[in-house]
Formats: structure tokens, sequence, C-alpha cells
């Protein structure tokens, strides 16, 4: 369920970034989302009353990795990637995460699949894989010059969030630390590695200004989209790797673009015949996962 949740509230925030990246440069969304969602969560730290959790060096330095690598360098990959190829696209390539997840998961933690549960990890990528493949009016092909930048910048976040996903499940294997903390760590660590990033790539005069800020309506959409998906979402990320299978956890993350269906009817587009189909295969596939765990 808390997969689920997270998968949704992504679905929401992705919009919001879609709507953002045209005027914030990827690597900047990143960091303002981060620091956002960081100081969220020291304030439900704070207001919990978890001050004081066990922690010990291991399960710190795997989540510091985690978080550097997943969300640092794989949430920038991402947003660069919808810059090139739009959402649809970049989402298709994140299909690729869970298998990659399942398979690393079974050489590096040990952990076992199986072949109901990989065939409901199979039915839930091909519902997925058919909803965001599907060719909507008026969407652009993609000129050469852009594809495979954005196939490159897709992949990559594809393999590290499933790196991110490991090692983030190697820590919980280790510690009884929360979500809540761990959400908390593997932020840290993110906004740490987009500040090193940005300062010995940006251009020195633009290393830290955000004229965008003058806009109140970036200022709400920014922290709108920060709460939904940064903040709730990698929290109930965190507790979904920590409380089932990665592999099935991965494949449930990924399902996004089905809880884009109903924004999208909201909205006042018309969802075909397909979508809905897709949409019917990756509920099958979620429900075996459900049953099995």
């Amino acid at each position: 369920m808390a997969a689920l949740a997270a998968a949704c509230l992504w679905a929401v925030a992705s919009v919001v970034y879609g709507l953002l990246g045209q005027r914030i440069p990827p690597i900047q969304l990143n960091l303002i989302k981060g620091i956002i969602a960081i100081a969220l969560l020291l304030l439900t730290i704070l207001v919990s009353g978890e001050l004081s959790p066990q922690l010990s060096a291991l399960p710190v330095c795997l989540l510091f990795l985690s978080g550097a690598v997943g969300i640092g360098w794989g949430d920038t990959a991402f947003l660069a990637a919808i810059n090139y190829l739009g959402a649809r696209r970049v989402l298709l390539l994140g299909t690729l995460s869970p298998p990659m997840t399942a398979i690393a998961a079974t050489i590096f933690l040990q952990e076992t699949l199986n072949v109901s549960a990989w065939c409901g990890i199979l039915l839930t990528i091909l519902g997925v894989a058919w909803v965001v493949t599907e060719r909507v009016p008026g969407t652009s092909e993609v000129n050469s010059t852009q594809l495979w930048p954005g196939i490159g910048f897709g992949l990559l976040a594809a393999i590290t969030n499933t790196a991110g996903s490991i090692l983030s499940r190697a820590a919980f294997a280790n510690t009884s630390i929360s979500p809540l903390w761990a959400a908390l760590l593997r932020l840290s660590a993110a906004v740490l590695t987009i500040l090193v990033w940005a300062w010995f790539s940006a251009p020195k005069q633009m290393r830290f200004t955000y004229p965008y800020w003058q806009s109140r309506r970036v200022i709400l959409a920014s922290f709108f989209a920060a709460f939904c998906g940064t903040f709730l979402g990698i929290w109930l990320q965190q507790t979904a790797i920590k409380f089932t299978s990665v592999g099935i956890a991965s494949t449930l993350l990924q399902t996004s673009p089905l809880f884009v269906i109903p924004i999208a009817i909201g909205m006042g587009e018309k969802v075909s015949l397909r979508a809905i189909a897709g949409v019917g295969i990756a509920i099958a596939g979620i429900g075996l996962l459900f049953y099995l765990k």
C-alpha cells in the first residue's frame, strides 16, 4: 500500500515537475525539491519525537550512498530525460527498473521470488508499458539530436534507481532504522551531491541565483510538488522497501502512469480503451503481487 500511495503521489508531482522543468534547469529543480523535503522531514521528526534513532555506521553509509546515486544522480537524470523525450517515453524506460532490481536483489541480497511473483511483475510492467507507449494526438516526434541524449538520461535514471533501491534494502536488512530517518539520510546525501555537482558544472554567475523565485506561482508549485513527490513519496518508498521484497516494491513504485489517467480525465482529456486495458493488465499483476504477500 505504501508503494502504490507513493506511485500515486509521484504521478501528481510529475505533472507539476513537467511544467516547472520548462522554467527551472533539472539540477536546480532537484536541489529545490530536496531542500524543501528535508525541512519537512526534520519538522516531522521533531513533531513525532523520533529524535534519537539507533544508527550504526554501515546502514548510514549505505543510505547515504543510496541517496547520492538514486536521488542525486537518478532524479536529475530523470528530469533531464523528460526535457528531451517527454514524460511518457521516460516512464517507459523506467519500466526497465523493476526487473533489474529483482535480478540484482537475487544476486546481491539473496532475495528469491517464485514463478508467480515473476508473473505478477511481468503483468504489471506490461500493463504500464501498454499505457505509456500509446500514441497521443498532438505529440511531436523526437528528433535525433534529442533522442539519444534522452535515452541515455532515461537509462541512467533506471540504473541509478535500481542501485538506490538495492542499497536501501541492504541498509534495512542490517538495522531497525525507520523509513522516516532513511528518507532524511537519503535526501541529505542527495542534496550534498547536487550542491557539489552544481558547484563544479554550472557557470560561476549562475551557481546559486534563482530568478524564478520572483514568481509566486512557481514557489507554490515547487512546494506542492516537493511535498507530494519528495517528502511523502520518498518516505512511503522507503516504507515499501523496508517491508516487502525490493523487486516487488520497485514494480509497484513504477505504476505512476496508471494514476496519471484519472488526472488526465479530471483535466478533460479523453482516455482510450487501450489505456483502460493497460490499467486492467497492470491491476491483475498488482493483485497477484498482493496475493503473494
